[in-house]
């Protein structure tokens, strides 16, 4: 039997669970598992980024995308500190990560050893954790196992992040090539015909029944089924916080995002649903409005929750039916109920359509030269139907969730990369790797504020050939907290101007093209220069600190104190 390094036995068992791409920031702790790398670099690409949380971004996005697990390496203490906010994102995002951290080797173990760090402590498990699993390899002969545990349970029930330590002695010893186990297949449970039943008698005797629907577990096929089912009953569906494009934004049915800033007239007709079927997501706080729209633990509206997860069911709320199922296979049996001719609430439903449309028209705040609202229509006219949207976090996404039309997961593929967890600094590094991963443009909307947390990792994309094209909305502060303040503190301003470098130098100094846009009618041909070019750009719209929302300024923000 042929020996074999434990370093490089992991990265074959990285690829035996179909990893063709990684991302990291590279250790000593784990330099054997490097050397496995460049033995594998035709079938294993390694990107190597510039901070420990831009790699864990773009492997969180890598997830969000494909649907496996990103895969995420980091050395020790400060390397696993620094990584943990992508752990966190994948843990609240529910998206399917594994972390591979360099730790000290046995013999330093409990002496408080160079960055050494308990890492079942940092990263959980449990429901006040960050991961879903932490496991120390100690035999290296175990790695396979380990290895493949790792994956699934990153992707089986609510998916989300698995996180694997790595001693350093025991990645350089030489093990016995063990046998090599399977690639995870994620298991997904079916629908429970009885419930399916009450669910189809719950809805014949509804007179306003209404969809949310969200999650990482959705496929192509599972929205598609999700569109018959909303058309053949007429019911209005709308997508959970930052899930935008799990039902195609252009569908008759559709009634809008689900999330932070909501359209009033969404809300209301949610609070007057008498059946929400809440299909794939898990009803956090942003979704659900800090629990109002859904009241907390016994929802006004009958409620039936789907979810793959049975932890999560009947965790927050009591539902009427609960339904432990994957989306897929729920949005199938769903499209297979036979319709009703003339639902009672085809009316309503139009509404719920027809004011999702008149949300996309106004009413705005006062502006000046350049309009958020056009430059969006632009986006929406010129970008590619696959072309993958991200963003971090801050009052300028709210432009991105309130105007812009996600074509859906029908379609494809996703197109929207943003996280639930509300984490400044992901868009830049989740559209690098969403153009590594497919190929497909990126484009990403940050803040002045959001940029600055992994801006770097425009030099990532210059070494390993990304490009995407990244619009930098630049108001000169932390527009978020600064619209809070100006609500419970009016002009008692505190924390939130920032002194800015120069994003346009910036980014040429990485090998970017970069344009400054201060009117709405440079940014058209700003960005059609942008599509047509070989390297990544940086947009840089100027926008007032005053325009501070969709709906008001900081002005009126005030005078409503």
């Amino acid at each position: 039997m042929t020996d074999v390094l434990a370093g490089h036995l992991l990265v074959s068992c990285l690829i035996d669970q179909g990893v063709e791409l990684a991302f990291g920031v590279p250790g000593e702790s784990y330099l054997a598992v490097l050397d496995g790398l460049y033995a594998e670099r035709e079938r294993l690409r390694f990107v190597h980024c510039r901070h420990e949380g831009g790699a864990a971004f773009m492997a969180e996005a890598y997830g969000k995308l494909t649907g496996r697990p990103g895969v995420c390496m980091v050395t020790r203490g400060p390397g696993a500190c620094n990584a943990a906010i992508g752990v966190h994102t994948a843990y609240q995002d529910s998206t399917p990560l594994v972390l591979l951290v360099g730790d000290v080797g046995a013999a330093m173990r409990d002496r408080e050893a160079f960055q050494e760090v308990d890492f079942a402590a940092l990263f959980g498990p449990g429901t006040r954790g960050m991961a879903k699993r932490v496991e120390r390899i100690d035999d290296p002969a175990r790695i396979p196992e380990a290895v493949r545990r790792a994956f699934a349970t990153a992707l089986n029930g609510r998916p989300g992040p698995a996180v694997l330590v790595l001693p350093e002695d025991m990645l350089a010893r030489r093990v016995p090539e063990p046998p090599r186990l399977s690639r995870v297949v994620p298991t997904r449970p079916a629908c429970d015909p009885v419930a399916l039943e009450r669910v189809a008698d719950m809805l014949r005797a509804a007179q306003r029944p209404f969809v949310i629907a969200g999650g990482s577990s959705w496929t192509p096929a599972g929205a598609r089924a999700l569109e018959t089912f909303a058309a053949a009953w007429s019911i209005p569906v709308g997508n959970a916080f930052r899930f935008q494009d799990t039902f195609d934004n252009r569908h008759p049915q559709y009634a809008g995002d689900v999330g932070i800033a909501i359209n009033p007239r969404l809300a209301a007709h949610i609070a007057e649903a008498d059946l929400v079927l809440a299909i794939g997501v898990r009803l956090g706080e942003m979704t659900t409005s800090g629990y109002t729209l859904l009241q907390a633990p016994r929802a006004r509206q009958q409620l039936v929750h789907v979810h793959p997860d049975a932890l999560e069911l009947d965790r927050v709320y009591v539902a009427d039916v609960a339904i432990c199922a994957g989306a897929e296979a729920a949005a199938r049996a769903l499209a297979d109920l036979p319709a009703p001719t003339a639902p009672p609430w085809q009316a309503w439903a139009g509404q719920c359509h027809a004011d999702y449309l008149a949300n996309l028209q106004g009413p705005l705040p006062p502006a000046g030269a350049l309009q958020m609202r056009e430059v969006i229509a632009v986006l929406e006219r010129l970008l590619p139907a696959d072309a993958v949207l991200t963003n971090g976090a801050g009052n300028f996404a709210s432009w991105l969730h309130r105007f812009f039309r996600y074509r859906g997961l029908s379609a494809g593929a996703r197109t929207q990369l943003a996280p639930t967890n509300g984490a400044m600094g992901y868009g830049v590094p989740a559209g690098i790797a969403a153009n590594l991963a497919s190929g497909r443009l990126a484009v990403t909307f940050t803040g002045d504020g959001d940029f600055l947390m992994n801006g770097q990792e425009l030099a990532t994309a210059a070494l390993h050939g990304a490009r995407s094209i990244v619009i930098l909305v630049n108001n000169g502060g932390y527009g978020t907290i600064r619209m809070h303040q100006e609500r419970n503190y009016p002009g008692r301003v505190s924390a939130t101007e920032l002194a800015n470098p120069d994003f346009c130098a910036l980014a040429r100094a990485h090998g970017w093209q970069a344009h400054r846009i201060e009117t709405t009618e440079q940014f058209e041909p700003a960005l059609r220069a942008a599509l047509h070019c070989a390297q990544g750009t940086l947009l840089e719209l100027m926008l007032p600190m005053d325009v501070i929302t969709t709906r008001a300024t900081l002005q009126q923000l005030r005078r409503a104190d």
